[in-house]
């Protein structure tokens, strides 16, 4: 059996990272078994539809490198992979499981619907329209009577599948409702459709969150009614924002596109939410998505929810950031650094410094803020318990570093840090509290992305001589 696995976002906004860790695992599973990963678009709730969240859909993936084999834009010979264009196709197997005994023809009314609500306002249908008689089901859909249908369930019994991650799952056929399969304009509710398109598809796994563990039944009653074979499935546990929350587009939580305007990479998104659920059996951590391909297996998937973890995310993103080559990081850093204090500086110079000081794109203007914002003096700049400096040692030391800028020649990094070891060398300096006390002064503030001589050439010579005059006179002033 060719395996064949399907993603079926709605198109209700962004794409969340839950969403997307499931287009991902259906991805990884696919490509591992040397099958199909096909996209399908369920749009038949039509009040939650968001214009232009298909397109959401297409970027997000395409951004994230989780190509689709086949889908509305990739004809594989079972489409149409866009729920609302297969209307037809559910009435016409409705009708067909109606015919089977898997569901039946629904008159009642709101009335009567709302009169079963009991004393806590839960409502479960009664199979009231079960029990119609042939004739009376003819008279009613003749007569035009606005209808639904329903799903048969067996009142007694029990139901069962194994999922490749859960196990045995059993629910028994009372705890379950005769559910609507089919609305009374004519369109599915998901219950059906996913059934319905999965089976026409050729869907071999079906992954999807656990939330679906109880649901599964209900489908395989229909796969059975119809003598269908039944998918196999995979059930994923939920990713949480904390110990009691899980993340929800419907709380503003993360989305794939929010990721990226922070500055994360894609490859380093899809990374560290492969992560979130499933481990591989070596202790690796940044891996491509080839290597996920390769290494990805069901009994890496753990039955427990993951915390998302923004630190550990980070971290990992900047593992990305470093290993890129220097002018793919600049082509990437240049659009920070327009919108930052940096206008008029190097800006591969920067890039340069910033590479591996940076975990995610956005912290650039921070980073480079004292370029264009040195004014104000804290003598607690100077303060440095392990290297014992403070303003009054920067008071002491400070005024040789003006010499060494105004006669190093070139000045460039190296010539200049060779000449600050030669001048601490010589009068007994430390350089390293030198180096430190300067770059406050050039700067300040108390981190850069750069050591003191690297931040003296990015500034030019005049600049850095300016702004180490300007914190001397403070220092003594101060004193």
């Amino acid at each position: 059996m060719r395996v064949r696995t399907r993603f079926a976002p709605s198109p209700t906004g962004f794409m969340h990272i839950g969403n997307l860790r499931t287009a991902l695992y259906a991805y990884l599973y696919a490509k591992h078994n040397n099958g199909d990963f096909i996209l399908r678009i369920e749009d038949t709730d039509r009040e939650r539809f968001v214009e232009g969240a298909v397109e959401v859909i297409y970027s997000t993936l395409q951004k994230s490198g989780i190509p689709h084999d086949e889908g509305p834009d990739k004809d594989g010979g079972v489409g149409p992979y866009i729920q609302s264009e297969r209307k037809n196709l559910y009435k016409q197997y409705a009708e067909e499981l109606v015919r089977r005994g898997g569901a039946y023809y629904c008159f009642c009314d709101k009335d009567r619907l709302n009169g079963l609500a009991d004393e806590n306002g839960i409502r479960k249908y009664d199979k009231h329209c079960l029990h119609l008689s042939q004739e009376e089901v003819q008279a009613k859909l003749a007569a035009g009577v606005p209808y639904v249908i329903r799903q048969n369930i067996p009142t007694e019994g029990m139901t069962e599948y194994e999922d490749m991650v859960y196990g045995t799952i059993r629910v028994p056929c009372a705890d379950m409702e005769d559910e609507i399969l089919l609305k009374s304009d004519g369109m599915p509710t998901y219950n059906f459709a996913n059934v319905v398109d999965d089976h026409l598809m050729n869907i071999s796994h079906v992954i999807r969150g656990n939330e679906y563990l109880s649901s599964t039944p209900k489908y395989n009653l229909m796969y059975d009614a119809f003598g269908w074979e039944r998918p196999r499935y995979m059930h994923l546990p939920p990713i949480m924002k904390d110990a009691t929350r899980k993340l929800s587009k419907r709380y503003g939580d993360a989305n794939f596109e929010d990721f990226i305007a922070k500055g994360y990479l894609p490859e380093a998104i899809v990374n560290y939410i492969a992560l979130l659920g499933w481990a591989p059996k070596t202790n690796d951590e940044k891996m491509s998505l080839q290597t996920l391909i390769d290494s990805f297996d069901v009994d890496g998937i753990s039955k427990s929810s993951s915390i998302f973890d923004d630190v550990k995310m980070r971290w990992l993103n900047a593992q990305y950031l470093k290993e890129l080559p220097e002018e793919e990081f600049l082509r990437m850093a240049t659009p920070w650094l327009e919108q930052s204090q940096a206008k008029g500086y190097d800006y591969a110079l920067l890039a340069h410094l910033l590479q591996g000081r940076v975990e995610i794109l956005s912290e650039i203007p921070e980073k480079v803020a004292f370029l264009n914002q040195f004014a104000d003096f804290d003598k607690e700049l100077y303060f440095h318990k392990k290297l014992k400096c403070d303003a009054a040692l920067a008071k002491e030391i400070l005024p040789i570093a003006v010499d060494v800028f105004q006669t190093t020649e070139p000045f460039d990094n190296q010539t200049l840090f060779d000449a600050f070891g030669a001048v601490c060398e010589e009068k007994g300096i430390k350089k390293g509290q030198l180096l430190y006390c300067l770059r406050a002064a050039v700067t300040g503030v108390p981190s850069t992305p750069g050591g003191a001589t690297e931040i003296a050439v990015l500034l030019g010579r005049e600049e850095a001589l300016r702004r180490l005059l300007f914190s001397i006179e403070h220092l003594s002033t101060e004193a």
